[in-house]
């Protein structure tokens, strides 16, 4: 069989620069896995991926010009349906036979297979091997099918009548296998192997492909193209470090990874260039100019040792002309009016209080259903004022609030800052900024906070109350910006909870799964002596009658997220069970309950006390009510006894380890109990016929149960 190597390219006018990188993905891996498919190529072939702003493309090794034959056994019918009894074709059979190309000639050549129900025919016959020509034809459309197109345009074709969907116009189709033509066709294109080069500066136009190996370097020698866009990227990445490195001063580049993709997908031949804009644009908050700086012009602004911006940045040009003092100021003439327009903005807001843009949230509507962001606000106030009450009286308990001043002055405090946080924390939504830069609210709201006179706690805690916005961002910083985030949070969660408004599959428009993990990792890494129903007791009366209480459904659906992000944490799914089924109040003391379940499944006494505990369960589930009292003279067995000695003995060890937070010396110090449960249940009748007995033996266990999964419920961890 011949085989070379295959190179297919599709170039079109310039791709949605968000995609590029997905669709040349996508458009190499179907294009392979279908020819892998049809016996053209084979599923470990090497398959490279090209894409630039112009071309979508696919270097694939080892393909072959036309696949090999292939064996095929068809199932026909029963015998007793397919042959009479004299043995000779009935005319269903010949029907058959006739439709897979055969004649009654093939019947002598059945073969006859029993399928365990009744003997069945099977034709037997050679399929001829795909030809790359047609092969590649069904892969080329199955490709372009299931690009992930985020919109199809519709275009006409140059005959004037005929129209194509895709997601851009297409101009050329280049397919060679080895050095020679695939005589293939899409989108009104039949394959060649010409194709163009960079706009403006590539040495040849059109770029006559040698063959499929010379592609990526004649696009780049003849094109002046770097067709790989992750060979682009990191040439991008490169040069990026050497500009800010010439500059000096110990400056460097902001790291963006989204950014440096986009620019990737918008240049063919990357040259970068060092701009600058005028200093007094650097009174401006640096993340205004930062952000109209990225997402405007796709500028790589550069930052100090310290993190502060400078008034230097970095352009990612497409062209590399000799001088380039024309691009540079042409950049630089382009983005002053941005950063004008971000300082005109900054200096427009700061005109007025955020005191004094409170009324206009109640012009803002939240949710049809909940009312406007005045009412939002309103809520938020009354669940922060309860959160915060309750975590200062309990900091104030453990004196986890400065000794050193009043008590009752500091926590005063404090709940000013919360309630006027909580007050201020959306006003920032109706500044001209946050208009334009939607993505700087919080972070706004805090300068102007400061501009007002406020205090840093309140500032911080507007800023913070979004926090963590995604996976791995910070907590808020103080204990004033946890209140007013959780408040947040829980006001978005009970609301959206309590008119029905559920995430469903991959669609959570509020956001209402990252709310919960922000719920869970602020009071289990900020170590808060909050509890989760408490919480909820306190936002769900914020509401009135807008809701109905969502509190079960909210804790479960709270549950599951931790569930989710215990287990990505490493912990096992029998560890994180046996810790969830008691539905801890606490979530701040999860981890050290789940190191103790961890050590003490590492006892060698462990499985077989899970074993039991799994063994009482099921005991006490099919009794009625039963207390935890033990009435020492019924008890009968020597085996109760000792059972009961020892767990008057060792249980109020365990139950004081527990209650100083030791959770691993309260399970390590009850699995000296393996023996006497052990014995007990070898010996011990628990359903003993006389009432009492039985009812007291049911207590011994329930005193048990009750003094073993106090960490956990270990039951979970029987094999």
């Amino acid at each position: 069989m011949t085989t070379a190597n295959l190179l297919v390219e599709l170039f079109v006018e310039e791709l949605p620069p968000k995609a590029l990188q997905k669709l040349g993905d996508a458009f190499a891996s179907v294009l392979h896995a279908q020819l892998v498919a049809q016996g053209l190529a084979a599923r470990d072939g090497v398959c490279t991926a090209y894409a630039s702003p112009r071309r979508l493309a696919a270097h694939i090794t080892g393909v072959l010009a036309q696949a090999p034959d292939k064996a095929v056994s068809q199932k026909l019918m029963p015998v007793a349906v397919g042959l009479a009894a004299d043995g000779q074709a009935t005319p269903a059979l010949l029907k058959k036979l006739a439709a897979l190309g055969a004649d009654a000639a093939a019947v002598a050549g059945l073969k006859r297979i029993h399928d365990g129900k009744a003997e069945v025919l099977y034709f037997e016959s050679t399929a001829q091997g795909a030809i790359l020509a047609e092969g590649l034809q069904k892969a080329l459309d199955e490709a372009l099918a299931k690009l992930p197109i985020p919109k199809v345009m519709r275009y006409q074709l140059q005959d004037g009548w005929s129209s194509v969907h895709f997601v851009r116009p297409a101009h050329g189709l280049v397919a060679l296998h080895g050095s020679s033509v695939v005589p293939v066709q899409a989108l009104g294109l039949t394959a060649g192997r010409s194709t163009q080069g960079h706009r403006f500066e590539a040495a040849v136009q059109p770029v006559q492909l040698q063959d499929a190996d010379s592609y990526a370097r004649q696009l780049q020698d003849e094109g002046a193209v770097i067709a790989s866009f992750a060979e682009r990227r990191a040439a991008i990445a490169e040069q990026l470090a050497k500009a800010a490195a010439q500059v000096g001063g110990g400056v460097r580049a902001i790291e963006d990874e989204a950014l440096l993709d986009e620019v990737t997908a918008l240049v063919e031949r990357p040259n970068v260039l060092v701009c600058q804009f005028e200093e007094e644009f650097l009174a401006v908050p640096q993340e205004c100019l930062i952000l109209t700086m990225k997402a405007n012009q796709k500028y790589f602004p550069l930052l100090d040792a310290e993190g502060k911006l400078t008034h230097q940045f970095l352009v990612v040009s497409n062209i590399c002309p000799q001088d380039a003092s024309a691009v540079i100021q042409g950049n630089e003439r382009v983005v002053r009016p941005r950063l004008a327009d971000a300082k005109f903005f900054f200096d427009q807001d700061r005109k007025k209080t955020l005191v004094s843009r409170v009324e206009q949230l109640d012009k803002v509507v939240y949710h049809n259903q909940l009312g406007t962001q005045g009412e939002r606000v309103a809520r938020v106030r009354a669940i922060a004022q309860a959160i915060g009450a309750q975590l200062f009286e309990a900091l104030a308990a453990q004196h986890a609030i400065d000794g050193t001043q009043d008590a009752e002055v500091v926590q005063d405090y404090l709940m000013t800052c919360v309630d006027n946080a909580a007050l201020l924390a959306k006003t920032d939504l109706v500044t001209d900024m946050v208009g334009e830069f939607p993505e700087l609210q919080g972070t706004m709201g805090a300068y102007y906070a400061i501009n007002d006179g406020l205090p840093d706690d309140v500032a911080h805690a507007i800023e913070d109350h979004y926090k963590p916005r995604f996976a791995g961002d910070s907590l808020p910083r103080n204990n004033v910006g946890l209140v007013v985030a959780l408040a947040d949070k829980l006001e978005t969660l009970v609301g959206m909870f309590g008119i029905g408004n559920l995430p469903t599959g991959d669609r959570d428009p509020f956001a209402l799964r990252r709310h919960a993990l922000g719920v869970i990792r602020m009071l289990a890494e900020r170590d808060l002596p909050l509890r989760l129903g408490a919480l909820l007791d306190a936002a769900v009366p914020a509401f009135g009658a807008k809701i109905a209480d969502p509190s079960a459904a909210l804790q479960d659906f709270i549950y599951e997220r931790l569930a989710g992000s215990l287990r990505e944490q490493g912990y096992s799914a029998q560890e994180v069970d046996a810790v969830l089924a008691l539905r801890p109040q606490q979530l701040a003391l999860v981890p050290r309950q789940l190191a103790a379940v961890r050590a003490f499944a590492q006892l060698p006494e462990a499985p077989a006390l899970a074993a039991a505990n799994k063994r009482v369960t099921n005991i006490l589930k099919k009794a009625d009510a039963v207390d935890a009292h033990v009435n020492p003279e019924l008890l009968q067995e020597q085996a109760e006894q000792d059972l009961y000695v020892q767990l008057q003995r060792f249980v109020p060890e365990a139950d004081a380890q527990f209650a100083a937070g030791d959770f691993t010396a309260s399970l390590q110090t009850l699995a000296v109990l393996r023996a006497p449960v052990d014995a007990f249940f070898d010996d011990v009748m628990v359903n003993a016929e006389q009432l009492d007995v039985r009812l007291n033996r049911l207590g011994l266990l329930k005193t048990l149960h009750q003094a073993m999964n106090r960490v956990a419920d270990l039951s979970r961890l029987a094999a």
